[in-house]
């Protein structure tokens, strides 16, 4: 019969509306926009309102049909409860599964997880592990101070004394724009064989260390010569070490130089351009190198300061900023007549990779204008580091002031703030090709302990911004054993390919004297470091005896995960560490914060939480309760959790003795192995097995059926209780095979899916084995073959009831193009198995229903036939409520999951948008559902996410420089035969090769070359079910529209029922909520330092010693590099006339060894 036509201008019938009096009409806000907090109560009449309105709203007709009543739509979900729990009990086969456990009793044990005893295992298993890694750092770093001190300088040592493998030699020699290969190298490189070894996941020669010296130093120095002669005797301690303890890995040392040593020797990743790597700039190094530091960087912005010198300080602030880690403080500042900070922070911050982005962003916008004020810019530096309310590192202080030059000396400042006790650092910086006197920028630093640097071109920013790290390093070398403490660094992506490490780092001192009765020597030669795996720390933890969603986790004292299975970075710069905080890998709340607290003060702890989780496809959040056990881990900045949720107390341990013969036969002759065999697939149903670590012979592969394939070749071999395989992970397989084996025999294999509008039923459990029946149906599967990695299992262990999962829409076709294909639903439920008093879910059971079938069944069940084949009467003179069969063109009915998905439709046009976020569906009744609180939305940030990569900008490092000699160089004629050629070609290659010096890419110049995309932050919006679980109607008011809907939760599902006008207007359609993750440049980081998140420095600080001499502090150079004085020279040299006798000039101290 039909149904009487409306127009968007008329109103319904009924009492006219001037307001709208309940939640979920009138105008609604965006999808940026917060619910009002809950006022008064409402009147009742309100809140009756729409239900008083539904008999009003049958148009004039006798034979019209009306919006269903309230108890109607209650039936109608009823029904399907009652379908979908049919469908489970027949099909699902729980029950039945739960008898075959108890059955087979005989064949397995029920183990308990004890979670203090399991976390203090692992943690002393890790504190082991990394024990072995510092005794081998000591007998390093003693080594590395024994043969310098036995080493004698070499005043006339050339290249060619030199034998030793340059990591850069291959790649140099395959470039023919190489420097090396132009200029013409002198040492006597080594040639090497290599061999590929899995551990370092690189090519390897075990014989020979290998030596990386930077872009921008030359290698034909006398102080890079005597470098490499003395550091080639730890090539035996290296090999020593590897001979006590064959899984170390990379064993490096790091010299104040810049030269890096490292065993085994490998050649060195060649990048896509420019090779910026320095050991003194990676994290490891400068943390090994000196104590925190609060540092405050002042540059003057001045009238003077214009053009090339403004923007060699942006760039040499950028670099300044590189050379701090997590565990340091800064702020920037510029000033001229008053000072202020360059950004939004007002006082120090943490030196983190989204700081100091903020900071080199702001750095960008200075600009040059009034006179100079170093008064006002120094109190404001002092002003900083005395402000005793905020977070700080509390070590080393030190000011960097970056200016042209200037005549005011502020001694009254220095009297007021720093004297007599020095405790602030003051490092200047003259920036540029100026004539002013530097004398009062070196009275500055001499005066308080700092020094004094000059940087007159672009080649000089790196080298003169990192090596005031050797003055901070002083009062360590000074406070000798006491300070010769191993610490642990953040988690970083290696240079050599070796994936996610952490590196323990030791520093080596100089121990020569200048003289007899001399002071003893305070340069700090390098740092040792040796790096360890991740994945090395994650095999000393449980795998698979937690279940699906237990897990284990570590972090360090700023709170930055080492060990989490959602530290997964999409890519990973090795410029920067993999700071990824535990309150960003999971969603934070208060008690996680609580118990972030407690781990990095080191404490023991246990607490039982109620908290958010997301899926593992990301789509989803389910409220679940979790068990979070922590201990330290002794010796080192870490703290290791435990997490447990109360399901994964116990597990199921396979016990097949009964089934294992005293003659050793292979695995592949025990009871239930056959059903893992192709050949019983077509009437057992396909079988997937998880891609685990069974046996160490193992060929891995990302095809199941290949892997099968190679598991199944293996155990013609193997024998049951082989050394070589894992008899838990591989017992429970051949256990699992038969249990899901009798499920088909004892349910499936009997029942006709067709009658039941399904396409395949399926098990899946803890022990690796996902069953789907009947054979066929495998081709469709999609799942991934990991149980543990599938969203479908995992969930279905956090959720009572029955899960539907519908197919991502990105998957589906329209049904005009399915033909003879078909889309599917999961519907999946936990087996959950009593034991005694043990309780556990060893297995997750479902069906996956026909989309087209169940569409109309849907439409049936939410009807009012009173039997399939006989659909409501209605006459002239009856009256009918509308249904979800009939009345399809004017009722939408459908059923959405709990995070916002559409399952199924009556509408035939929207089986191809099943899947989708309902919003991009119907953005109104999406919604107008939010705004009635079925669904409540949670917003989070992903600060491991791969972007395309950005055009170039003018931040990160800057080109190679050319090499700036010391003043013992310029006076050194020796040294200009050997480097004046190579100096000046360099200068004259800039010109040549650089369109802009201050234009760089660090992702390009020390990437890899396949490098194609960049880290970003992305922001996740997930929907999940909000406190609303009852029957609900409410009126959506579009101005002239408006649309009546009722939705309820369906009882022991997933799942939303609605049912709703649809709409006639298109008014009705603004506001539209957003699922879809969008890129994001993360919280305002300005407003995040206002309340930052609890941390701990090193419980170490070496920044003050009372024997500390501070007499070397810096010189201007004697002349900066020319071409003319650079070609005069030349002509010198061509001529032949004889050198004069050079006077004897002591060294720079942190070159001469």
């Amino acid at each position: 019969m039909a149904v009487p036509a409306r127009t968007c201008g008329a109103s319904r019938p009924g009492p006219a509306r001037t307001a709208c009096p309940w939640t979920g009409c009138g105008p609604q806000p965006g999808p940026g926009s917060r619910r009002p907090a809950s006022g008064p109560p409402r009147p009742l009449w309100l809140l009756l309102s729409p239900l008083l309105l539904l008999p009003l709203l049958a148009a004039p007709g006798a034979s019209a049909y009306s919006f269903p009543q309230q108890h109607t739509m209650q039936h109608w979900a009823r029904r399907l409860e009652q379908e979908v729990d049919g469908v489970m009990r027949i099909f699902g086969g729980v029950q039945q599964l739960r008898e075959i456990y108890k059955d087979n009793r005989n064949l397995f044990e029920v183990q308990e997880n004890e979670p203090q005893k399991l976390v203090e295992k692992v943690a002393g298993d890790i504190e082991s592990l990394l024990d072995r890694k510092v005794q081998a750092l000591k007998r390093l770093a003693d080594a590395a101070e024994n043969f310098q001190k036995a080493h004698r300088w070499q005043d006339n040592i050339k290249e060619e004394d030199i034998v030793y493998y340059d990591a850069k030699a291959d790649a140099e020699l395959d470039d023919p724009e190489s420097e090396d290969v132009e200029r013409g190298s002198k040492a006597s490189t080594l040639r090497l064989d290599f061999i590929e070894d899995p551990n370092f996941k690189n090519k390897v020669n075990y014989s020979y260390t290998a030596v990386q010296i930077p872009t921008d130093i030359y290698k034909g120095s006398t102080v890079i010569l005597n470098e490499l002669n003395w550091t080639e005797a730890l090539e035996n301690v290296f090999m020593e070490n590897r001979r006590q303890d064959p899984t170390l890995l990379w064993q490096v040392f790091g010299s104040a130089t810049g030269v890096t040593r490292y065993y085994p020797a490998t050649p060195w990743r060649a990048p896509k351009k420019i090779d910026l790597y320095d050991v003194r700039r990676r994290p490891w190094y400068i943390q090994g190198a000196s104590s925190p530091k609060d540092m405050v960087i002042i540059v003057d912005v001045s009238g003077s300061v214009s053009g090339l010198t403004l923007k060699l300080m942006k760039t040499s602030v950028c670099e300044m900023l590189d050379t701090l880690s997590d565990d340091d403080y800064v702020n920037v500042a510029s000033f001229n007549e008053k000072a202020q900070p360059v950004s939004c922070f007002t006082h120090l911050v943490q030196a983190n990779v989204r700081n100091k982005k903020v900071f080199k962003e702001a750095v960008q916008g200075m600009v040059a204008k009034g006179t100079t004020g170093y008064k006002a810019g120094f109190e404001y530096a002092f002003d900083q580091l005395q402000n005793s309310n905020i977070t700080r590192a509390n070590c080393n202080k030190m000011i960097m002031m970056f200016t042209d030059g200037g005549e005011d000396r502020v001694q009254d400042v220095f009297e007021k703030y720093n004297w007599p006790n020095r405790t602030v650092r003051v490092f200047t910086f003259s920036v540029g090709q100026h004539n002013y006197d530097v004398t009062p920028l070196q009275w500055m630093a001499c005066a308080n302990k700092g020094y004094y640097f000059e940087i007159p071109s672009i080649g000089a920013i790196r080298i003169n911004t990192q090596e005031y790290l050797d003055v901070l390093g002083r009062p360590m070398v000074l406070a000798g054993k006491e300070a010769k403490q191993v610490q642990w660094t953040n988690v970083y992506e290696d240079a050599l390919g070796l994936g996610l490490v952490v590196t323990g780092t030791l520093p080596v001192f100089n121990l020569t004297q200048d003289g007899p009765g001399e002071k003893k020597n305070q340069l700090i030669l390098g740092v040792m470091g040796i790096d360890v795996a991740l994945n090395d720390i994650k095999r000393l933890t449980p795998n698979y005896t937690l279940g699906a969603n237990g897990y284990v986790f570590a972090i360090d004292l700023n709170g930055y995960v080492l060990l989490h299975p959602n530290l997964k970075p999409q890519t990973t710069n090795f410029r920067e560490p993999v700071t990824l905080d535990f309150l960003d890998a999971e969603l934070e709340d208060e008690n996680k914060e609580e118990i972030r607290r407690s781990m990095i003060d080191g404490n023991k702890g246990h607490k039982q939480i109620r908290t958010l989780v997301k899926s593992l496809d990301e789509r989803y959040i389910d409220e679940v309760t979790r068990n979070y056990t922590w201990v330290p881990i002794r010796s080192t900045n870490y703290s290791l959790g435990l997490v447990l949720p109360p399901y994964s107390t116990f597990y199921l341990q396979a016990n097949l003795s009964d089934q294992i013969l005293q003659v050793k036969l292979p695995i592949s002759k025990l009871k239930d192995f056959e059903f893992l065999l192709p050949s019983s697939f077509e009437s057992e149903g396909h079988v997937f097995i998880a891609p685990r670590e069974y046996c160490k012979d193992l060929n891995a592969s990302d095809n199941n059926t290949e892997f099968l394939k190679n598991f199944i070749e293996l155990m013609e071999k193997v024998t049951p209780d082989s050394k070589q395989c894992n008899n838990f992970l591989l017992h429970n397989l051949i256990l699992d095979t038969g249990i899901t084996q009798q499920l088909v025999e004892r349910v499936w294999r009997d029942q006709d899916l067709n009658t039941y509008s399904l396409l395949a039923v399926f098990a899946a459990t803890d022990g690796g084995i996902t069953r789907v029946f009947p054979n066929k149906a495998a081709e469709d599967w999609t799942e991934n073959p990991e149980p543990f990695n599938a969203s479908f299992y995992r969930r279905s262990l956090d959720n009572h009831g029955y899960v539907f999962k519908p197919p991502h829409q990105d998957a589906l076709l329209r049904p005009l193009e399915l033909e003879n294909d078909t889309v599917g639903i999961l519907v999946s439920t936990a087996v959950e198995l009593s034991l005694g008093r043990r309780t556990l879910r060893p297995a997750v059971v479902g069906v996956k229903l026909d989309l087209e079938a169940w569409a109309e069944k849907f439409k049936v069940l939410a009807s009012n036939r009173t039997h399939q084949d006989q659909p409501q009467q209605c006459g002239p003179n009856s009256h009918c409520e509308m249904d979800c069969e009939v009345n399809n063109e004017d009722l939408l009915c459908v059923l959405i999951d709990d995070g916002g998905f559409l399952v199924l439709s009556n509408q035939n046009h929207q089986w191809d948008q099943v899947g989708r976020f309902f919003s991009e569906v119907d953005a109104n009744l999406m919604l107008a559902l939010y705004n009635n609180s079925f669904y409540t939305r949670k917003e989070s940030y992903d600060y491991q996410a791969a972007c395309a990569p950005q055009p170039p900008g003018n931040l990160g490092a800057a080109p190679r420089g050319v090499f700036v000699p010391t003043v013992a160089d310029f006076l050194n004629l020796a040294w200009w035969t050997s480097a004046a050629a190579w100096s000046l070609f360099q200068q004259l290659l800039y010109g040549l090769i650089y369109h802009s010096w201050f234009q760089a890419d660090p992702a390009e110049a020390e990437g890899s070359p396949e490098t194609r995309e960049s880290s970003c932050v992305m922001k996740q919006t997930q929907y999940y079910f909000g406190s609303v679980n009852a029957s609900y109607n409410a009126i959506i008011d579009c101005g002239n529209c408006s649309r009546l809907f009722h939705a309820q939760r369906l009882t022991n599902t997933n799942l939303l029922f609605v049912v709703a006008e649809k709409p006639l207007c298109s008014q009705c359609e603004a506001g539209r909520l957003l699922q879809k993750e969008t890129h994001s440049d993360g919280p305002e980081q300005c407003e995040l330092v206002q309340r930052p998140r609890y941390r701990r420095g090193p419980h170490i600080c070496f920044d003050y010693n009372a024997t500390e001499d501070t007499s070397d502090c810096g010189r201007g150079a004697s002349f900066p590099p020319s071409l003319g004085v650079l070609v005069s020279l030349q002509l010198l040299l061509l001529l032949g006339l004889p050198p004069r006798p050079q006077p004897q000039v002591r060294i720079h101290a942190s070159r001469r060894l």
